[in-house]
C-alpha cells in the first residue's frame, strides 16, 4: 500500500491532518494548497500535528505544492488516490485541476463536510469517485504549518473515518483505502456511504451554523438550553428529510436518529435522554476547549461559509419532498446576516429562531 501515490488537494484542518499523518506513516503523499505561507512553513519547518495530549504530537514532512506549482505533477508518477479536501464551493475546480494527473486506475475521494460525490463524478465519472467521511474528527489549522486536533484520538466505540463506494459494494480498492486511512485513526469501510453522508450532514447542520451565527465554541453551544433545543430541532428536521429520502441513517452525534427526531417533535423521554447525552459530551474530556466547528472557524477568519452546502442542502431536499425545514431556513438567514457583516456574531441570533 505504501507505494500508492497519494495527493491531497486542500491541506487545511482535515486534509492536512489526514495527509500529514499518512506521510509520517510512510506513504507517498503530496499536499496541495492555495495558502503560500502554509506551504512555505511546511517546507521549512514541517507540518506540526498536535492533539489533546502531548503524546499525539507528530512532525510530518510531506511533499508540498502550491496551486501555481501543480503542473509539476506532469513530471511525476501518476496519482493513484486524490483526496479532495477543499471547501464544497471549490470542489469542481479542484477536481478539474487534478483529474488530468490520475493514473488509469486512479480515483478521487471526497474528504469533505458536505455531499460532493455527484459534483466530482460529473467531472471524472462515477467509476473514479469514492467517499471518505471524517465522522468524528475535529481539527483546526491555527497557523501556517500547524494543525491542532481538538477531539480525542481513537474514541471508544466509534470509527473516526468512514469510507465507501458510491454504489455500496465492498470493493478491493475501498478495502485498501480503509486500510490506508487506519494508519491515521480508526476507519470503517461501509456499504452505506449515502446514509453515512446524510447522517454527517445532519451533524454539521446541527452545529456548524449555530457556532458561526453565535460566535460560540462547540462546547459552549451545548451549555445554553435554548441553543441546545435549537440544535435538537435542526437535527430532527434533518433526520426526517433523510428518512423520507430513503437513507439508512447512522447515529447522529452519538444519538439514535429516530430518537433525535422524536426529541425534536416534543417526546419528553426522548428529549431528556438526548439532552443528557449532549451535556455529557460537553463535560467529557474527549474535546478540547479549543474545539470549534469548521463554519465557526470560517466566520472567525472572515472566510466564506459552507452554509448553502450544509443546511442549504437539507432545505433544498426537504422542500422538494414537502418536509418542514423552517428551522434550517431561519438559521441560514442568521448566518448570512453575520457573514455579510450586517450584524456581529451573537447567541441572540439563535434565541430568535
Amino acid at each position: 500500500m505504501a507505494e500508492k501515490r497519494i495527493v491531497v488537494v486542500g491541506a487545511g484542518a482535515i486534509g492536512g491532518y489526514t495527509g500529514g499523518n499518512l506521510a509520517h506513516n510512510g506513504f507517498d503523499v503530496t499536499l496541495i494548497d492555495p495558502w503560500p505561507e502554509h506551504i512555505e512553513a511546511i517546507r521549512r519547518d514541517g507540518l506540526a500535528l498536535e492533539g489533546i495530549t502531548p503524546e499525539e504530537f507528530v512532525l510530518a514532512r510531506p511533499k508540498t505544492l502550491h496551486l501555481t506549482e501543480v503542473q509539476h505533477l506532469a513530471k511525476e508518477r501518476p496519482i493513484d488516490i486524490a483526496f479532495i479536501s477543499v471547501k464544497s464551493y471549490d470542489t469542481e475546480w479542484a477536481t478539474m485541476m487534478i483529474r488530468q494527473y490520475l493514473a488509469p486506475s486512479g480515483y478521487v475521494v471526497s474528504l469533505q463536510n458536505c455531499i460532493n460525490e455527484e459534483r466530482i463524478a460529473a467531472l471524472v465519472g462515477w467509476g473514479k469517485t469514492a467517499g471518505a467521511i471524517a465522522a468524528i474528527l475535529s481539527a483546526e489549522l491555527y497557523a501556517p504549518g500547524k494543525i491542532r486536533r481538538t477531539g480525542a484520538k481513537n474514541p471508544p466505540g466509534h470509527e473516526v473515518y468512514r469510507v465507501g463506494e458510491v454504489h455500496g459494494r465492498l470493493t478491493k480498492r475501498i478495502e485498501e483505502l480503509g486500510a490506508i486511512i487506519r494508519t491515521v485513526d480508526t476507519c470503517k469501510v461501509t456499504d452505506n456511504l449515502w446514509g453515512e453522508r446524510w447522517s454527517k450532514l445532519c451533524v454539521n447542520g446541527m452545529h456548524n451554523g449555530v457556532s458561526a451565527a453565535s460566535g460560540l465554541s462547540g462546547n459552549d453551544i451545548r451549555q445554553d438550553e435554548r441553543i441546545r433545543r435549537l440544535i435538537i430541532r435542526l437535527g430532527g428536521e434533518g433526520v426526517r428529510v433523510g428518512q423520507a429520502l430513503g437513507y439508512r441513517l447512522e447515529d447522529i452525534a452519538g444519538q439514535d436518529a429516530e430518537k433525535l427526531a422524536r426529541a425534536a417533535e416534543g417526546d419528553r423521554p426522548a428529549l431528556d435522554e438526548v439532552e443528557s447525552l449532549m451535556l455529557a459530551l460537553r463535560n467529557s474530556q474527549q474535546r478540547s476547549e479549543h474545539q470549534r466547528p469548521s463554519m465557526g472557524q470560517d466566520m472567525q477568519k472572515g472566510r466564506r461559509t459552507e452554509i448553502d452546502f450544509i443546511n442549504g442542502v437539507i432545505v433544498e431536499r426537504g422542500r422538494a419532498i414537502g418536509k418542514p425545514v423552517a428551522t434550517h431556513e431561519k438559521l441560514i438567514a442568521a448566518v448570512k446576516k453575520v457573514e455579510l457583516g450586517q450584524a456581529p456574531p451573537s447567541p441572540e441570533h439563535l434565541h430568535a429562531i
